[in-house]
């Protein structure tokens, strides 16, 4: 067979993009595929078995439309484009998240689709709900709390709370993650299943959770009404109020439904009742409304049957992957337990340990320390041993000195008393020689004046002498060598050795003054040197005194 040959044989393929919310994909179909072939072909790559829940919507005109399974994918009115884009996502809604989400992946699933819708606000949700439901997402995002390793900002790239909450409240990023990770803490020890299932719980309580709204009227003119469809049946509301139905109708109430056109009937259970009908704006409308209510309808008589033996396997199978679950749980949390036991244990014995070691190197310092000071304390006390020894020897000296000074002392006292005695002495002295002073002066001035007296009369004398000479031998003045011995009279001759004699008394006068003179002179200069001893001995006792009290 040639390569020509097989290529013809080739079936005819379209491609197109599968988006589901957290991921995308892309598929090869053949051109006579239905929308049956391209949805098992997405399921059985999600490995998903809880198909019925779901469905392959896409947008034409503005207007989102489910692909129908019974129909070739290109027969239906898709998107002209390449690859053909279609979502997968969650079209119909459990009554019980816990009793009908049989699959891990179903879980997940619902989990990101209705966390979506909550954070697009297509689900209203009050604020204290929000942040409980962001602490379930974070713990099925990031596992336990650990405060050393979320540290703050960690959630600052984490969308977790609607704009109209944050608007709202006007708190800064970290009041919000503050407020989150506080429940968050709480949640310690919840599995990522866990923690999307207890999300899914909570957000099944909420008015909005599983609902499509579909603009209706009473009439063909005014489209003043909502109709919502759920797993539980038919509500109709105000235009401003999607939270509290005006009026409902439960699945078990309602005997048929149908639709011709722009007109939708439904029949109550209780053929008394008024049968409801309503007009919608478009055909279309109309007809996916009709197709949700068929398949919520078979869905909710579905619950109410006997499981068949699919679901009963997928049922056994799922208690076991949650017993199985649960007991992996637990022996992951028992091992978590002994190893943070364990890692507590090792940072005790760590704590210990660093206790110890810093204890010995304590004890090390102290001993380092203690022979430091015993060596210090050998050097201060062979130090305090010399000091006592120079001290002994200091105060040996300084009785020696105390001993000498005492007798320096009392000689000084006994010189000083000598020397006050001396002083006393030399001033009497002195006194005495003023005394003698005086007396010798005026004995001087007496003499000399008695010398004065004899030498004036003396000199009166010889000149009276010479008068007489002169009178009485005229001629001796010529004759110088003429001895008049021979004729002088008596009386001219005791004149003459009177005034002899008296001239001779003269001189000696005259000697002892001039040597009573110089004894005098002799005296008082020996007395002045006496003095200047004196003084001399008495400034060094003073010195001996000074320095006797510098030594005390």
């Amino acid at each position: 067979m040639s390569i020509r040959g097989l290529k013809k044989k080739q079936p005819k393929t379209f491609k197109v993009r599968i988006t589901t919310v957290d991921a995308e994909m892309e598929f090869s179909c053949e051109m006579k595929w239905k929308g049956k072939d391209l949805f098992d072909l997405v399921c059985r790559a999600l490995g998903l078995r809880e198909t019925w829940f779901f469905g392959l919507q896409y947008t034409i005109k503005g207007m989102c439309t489910w692909l129908k399974m019974d129909k070739k994918v290109l027969d239906q009115e898709i998107p002209k484009e390449d690859p053909i884009s279609f979502h997968f996502l969650a079209k119909f809604y459990p009554e019980k998240v816990e009793e009908e989400l049989l699959q891990e992946i179903t879980q997940h699933l619902f989990f990101l689709q209705v966390k979506k819708q909550i954070l697009d606000e297509e689900i209203y949700c009050s604020p204290e709900a929000t942040v409980l439901l962001a602490s379930y997402a974070v713990q099925a995002k990031y596992g336990d709390y650990d405060p050393n390793f979320h540290e703050p900002g960690f959630l600052a790239h984490d969308e977790l709370l609607p704009k109209r909450v944050l608007r709202q409240y006007q708190l800064t990023a970290e009041m919000w993650e503050e407020k989150i990770t506080a429940w968050y803490a709480e949640h310690r020890g919840i599995a990522r299943d866990e923690a999307e299932m207890n999300y899914l719980k909570i957000a099944q309580d909420l008015e909005m959770y599983g609902v499509n709204y579909f603009p209706i009227a009473q009439n063909k003119n005014h489209t003043d009404l909502l109709l919502g469809v759920d797993a539980k049946g038919i509500h109709i509301y105000s235009i401003n109020n999607r939270f509290s139905p005006n009026k409902s109708f439960e699945w078990s109430s309602i005997r048929n439904i149908s639709c011709s056109e722009k007109e939708l009937t439904i029949k109550p259970l209780d053929k008394k009742a008024e049968v409801f009908k309503f007009f919608s704006s478009q055909l279309k409308v109309n007809k996916l409304i009709f197709q949700l209510c068929i398949g919520n309808h078979d869905l909710f008589m579905r619950r109410r049957k006997v499981d068949s033996i699919e679901i009963q396997q997928m049922k056994a199978q799922a208690r076991e992957e949650k017993a199985r679950k649960k007991m992996e749980s637990q022996r992951l949390a028992r091992e978590k337990q002994l190893r943070e036991e364990a890692e507590r244990a090792k940072e005790e014995l760590e704590r210990r340990l660093f206790q110890l070691e810093d204890e010995a190197r304590q004890a090390n310092e102290a001993l380092l320390r203690s022979q430091e000071a015993a060596e210090l304390l050998a050097e201060k006390a062979q130090i305090a041993e010399d000091e006592a020894k120079l001290l002994a020897q200091n105060a040996a000296e300084a009785e020696q000195e105390r001993q000498r000074l005492e007798i320096t002392a009392l000689k000084s006292k006994e010189e000083k008393r000598l020397m006050e005695q001396k002083m006393r002495e030399a001033e009497l002295i002195a006194v005495k020689l003023v005394k003698e002073s005086d007396r010798r002066a005026k004995e001087a001035e007496h003499l000399k004046q008695d010398l004065h007296e004899a030498r004036e009369a003396e000199r009166k004398a010889k000149q009276k002498l010479l008068d007489i000479t002169r009178l009485n031998y005229p001629h001796m003045a010529k004759y110088p060598q003429y001895s008049p011995g021979d004729s002088r009279d008596a009386n001219f001759d005791r004149g003459s050795i009177k005034l002899d004699l008296k001239d001779i008394d003269l001189k000696r006068l005259s000697f002892e003054i001039e040597r009573e003179r110089l004894d005098y002179l002799e005296k008082s200069r020996k007395f002045e040197d006496r003095l200047k001893e004196l003084k001399s001995e008495i400034h060094a006792l003073k010195l001996e005194e000074k320095q006797a009290g510098l030594y005390c």
